[in-house]
């Protein structure tokens, strides 16, 4: 997975898979998500970043602790 903040265009773009791109659809306004041919969710893009989330140029991830 990588996550891209592009400063210049305001553009927050969460990459789950490095497959080609074959569908786009404007979930909300400002929110893109992108499909590969067999429909699975290839990445998320969010326009306007700085207005919609919290310190977009800040990344935290976490990992849940595995239970048992």
């Amino acid at each position: 997975m990588k996550v891209i903040y592009d400063l210049e265009t305001d553009t927050l773009t969460i990459i789950f898979a490095e497959t080609p791109v074959a569908e786009s659809d404007e979930d909300k306004p400002g929110v893109i998500l992108d499909y590969d041919a067999s429909g699975n969710l290839v990445s998320l893009e969010i326009l306007d970043a700085s207005r919609r989330v919290t310190l977009p140029s800040r990344i935290e991830y976490q990992v849940a602790p595995m239970s048992g």
